[in-house]
């Protein structure tokens, strides 16, 4: 697993509306600050103890890092790293609260602090980021090895990577990654990142990634805001006509799974069929996703499924869910081309599928991981799921 990005520190705190209008922030928005006005809030923040948390983040560092600890395998970090590192800033703290299994040589050194997101948590509930960006954005394509893709089972990418000033080198490092990546047939996952940075240009989002991304994780208000619908399976729909494979978290209502199959060998789920704006949707969940290109016929299947277990009782942060949800269905993609390496003539692989699971698995298997953030505090998991339940594993029916 590789993946690029902007290696900040996540610090969640609880503020009044009023805190956000002294900033000059938009509520509900992420909105990138300077770095002495970052200082200003950050020792406001402190001073007035509103600090519930300080841990290491950036959605594609969250994802790798619980990717490395459910699979218990390497990942590889791109992005940047304060070259002089004390214990206390932000490059220790991130240093310190990622997993030994991700790689981190590869990261470039820069002369300055990596960034520092602030989720600020209003009294309604609502999360405004504030964004110092540091150095974080100093990724220069020289920076981006090929080698790393040779045996990558995929490149993850946050469309906040190109969301960065004219100056900023990471666009140029993002596009020679996913270069390397196409030549090698490595496939590409994109996630949206927020709502705001879909909205600002969604035409230039779905251009993108028909012409660069497989797979396209988002939540239900990205998914609006790339579509135009608010439906989350409608949205999953649309979003299959750039992409392959979809992943939607959809808060309350748990999470979607959107793909393609072969016609001839599509799989019927044993499982209730669910309404929804699409008539009985879930009709082939029991079905493995494909590259629509490698498809004789191909057919679009959904998958969902509620949250787990109704949810946690009390949600401390929804930071980081999504993320790990993500991580579940790249383990699953990676542990596909795993068993394929080391059986290749076995069942599993007489098509060219994206996954090891079928997409109802997935589904489940998200499902769980993202409940073990939401129960934390943490954006990052900090141990390993428990030993697998009972009655999960749907994978007997392609046996029979």
């Amino acid at each position: 697993m590789v993946g690029i990005d902007q290696t900040l520190v996540d610090i969640d705190a609880r503020v009044p509306l009023e805190l956000l209008a002294q900033y000059g922030l938009a509520k509900g928005a992420s909105t990138i600050i300077p770095d002495d006005v970052a200082a200003r809030l950050y020792d406001e923040l402190l001073t007035s103890k509103r600090i519930s948390y300080e841990f290491a983040g950036g959605t594609i560092g969250n994802t790798l890092h619980n990717y490395s600890l459910l699979a218990d395998d390497a990942s590889i970090l791109l992005g940047v790293m304060s070259e002089s590192i004390r214990v206390g800033t932000s490059g220790y703290r991130y240093l310190s609260n990622t997993s030994s299994r991700v790689n981190l040589d590869h990261l470039q050194p820069v002369d300055g602090p990596i960034g520092r997101c602030f989720a600020l948590v209003t009294p309604d509930g609502e999360r405004t980021f504030a964004i110092s960006a540091g150095e974080m954005n100093g990724l220069e394509p020289e920076s981006v090895p090929p080698g790393i893709f040779e045996d990558a089972s995929c490149l993850v990418l946050s469309a906040y990577l190109l969301r960065c000033e004219a100056d900023d080198p990471m666009p140029q490092a993002t596009a020679r990654a996913i270069e390397l990546a196409h030549a090698r047939g490595v496939p590409v996952v994109l996630t949206l990142g927020t709502r705001f940075v879909i909205a600002e240009r969604p035409g230039f989002w779905r251009t993108f990634i028909e012409e660069n991304v497989d797979v396209v994780a988002m939540n239900e208000e990205e998914g609006a805001a790339l579509t135009g619908l608010d439906d989350p399976l409608l949205a999953c729909e649309r979003a299959l006509d750039w992409a392959d494979l979809v992943l939607c978290t959809a808060g309350p209502t748990g999470l979607y799974l959107a793909g393609y199959t072969d016609d001839d060998i599509k799989r019927e789920t044993r499982y209730p069929l669910l309404p929804g704006a699409i008539a009985e949707f879930n009709r082939y969940e029991f079905s493995r996703p494909m590259l629509r290109k490698a498809c004789t016929t191909p057919v679009k299947v959904y998958a969902h499924i509620a949250p787990y277990h109704g949810g946690p009782e009390q949600i401390t942060s929804t930071n980081g869910a999504g993320d790990a949800a993500l991580a579940a269905l790249l383990h699953d993609m990676s542990a596909n081309g795993y068993h394929r390496a080391r059986v290749p003539n076995s069942a599993k692989h007489v098509r060219e599928f994206l996954t090891y699971s079928s997409m109802s698995q997935i589904c489940r298997y998200a499902n769980r991981v993202s409940y073990e953030v939401l129960a934390q505090a943490s954006p990052r998991l900090t141990r390993g799921l428990p030993e697998r339940e009972e009655g999960l594993d749907d994978e007997a029916y392609w046996a029979g």
